[in-house]
């Protein structure tokens, strides 16, 4: 039995959940999100304010139980996502590190001779803070942790002086530098 699939999806007041075979409708104040699920070996089953994702198959075997939980965890970002939406921070910490907006792109400034422009995807809405500190949001949790961790992959942290781009509250390894 999957521990996280028996756990049963709390809907919002202002989300609705909608099955029409094998596809899931999810829809909230901040957007709509579709799912496919497979219907030959799960059911689902709506109460008032709870969704629940039950297999078929009475004997659950090793992968019917991993399917479950997998399939859990998505319908339940899906309805947090479209309620209330996902966000990640990053900081850019680094002399003359600055991050601008410009229109749909990305404006980096991070210790490179030439700028490095990002183009924001239509899904997400990037906004930027003190000039170091990027706040990405969205209703997909794939799509932004996506296009965060693309962002921080332009410049890494480094672990002597801890300069680059990290998410807020990432732990960084700090070596220690060279001695005399």
């Amino acid at each position: 039995m999957s521990k996280i699939g028996k756990k049963n999806i709390v809907i919002p007041k202002e989300s609705s959940i909608k099955i029409e075979g094998a596809n899931l409708t999810i829809t909230g104040p901040k957007g709509t999100k579709k799912l496919t699920i497979n219907d030959k070996i799960f059911s689902t089953k709506i109460n008032e304010s709870e969704f629940q994702l039950r297999p078929i198959i009475p004997k659950i075997d090793k992968k019917t139980s991993i399917m479950w939980g997998t399939y859990r965890s998505l319908i339940n970002n899906a309805v947090r996502g479209v309620s209330s939406g996902h966000e990640k921070i990053l900081e850019l910490s680094g002399v003359g590190f600055r991050a601008n907006l410009k229109g749909e792109i990305l404006n980096l400034q991070i210790g490179f001779s030439h700028d490095v422009n990002f183009k924001i995807p239509k899904d997400i809405k990037i906004t930027v803070e003190k000039q170091t500190i990027i706040k990405i949001n969205g209703v997909d949790k794939d799509l932004v942790s996506k296009i965060a961790a693309d962002i921080k992959n332009f410049k890494p942290v480094e672990p002597y002086k801890a300069k680059g781009i990290k998410e807020k509250g990432q732990f960084v390894l700090r070596k220690e530098g060279k001695k005399k």
